[in-house]
């Protein structure tokens, strides 16, 4: 099962409560952090949400 790289590279600051909820479940605290999360449904919907504020890489 592949994995995803998510980082977070526009700030939370002033963004909707439901958007800094997504960007902490995913484990995303500040510019610049990096996570690895798995390529499944629930993931994928989180950056649907927040996408333009991360960048996505595909780790296999």
């Amino acid at each position: 099962m592949a994995n995803l790289n998510i980082k977070l590279v526009k700030s939370l600051n002033g963004r909707l409560e439901k958007q800094v909820a997504t960007a902490h479940s995913l484990g995303l605290r500040k510019i610049g952090d990096i996570t690895v999360q798995p390529d499944n449904d629930q993931t994928r919907g989180k950056i649907a949400k927040i996408g333009y504020m991360l960048q996505v890489t595909e780790v296999k």
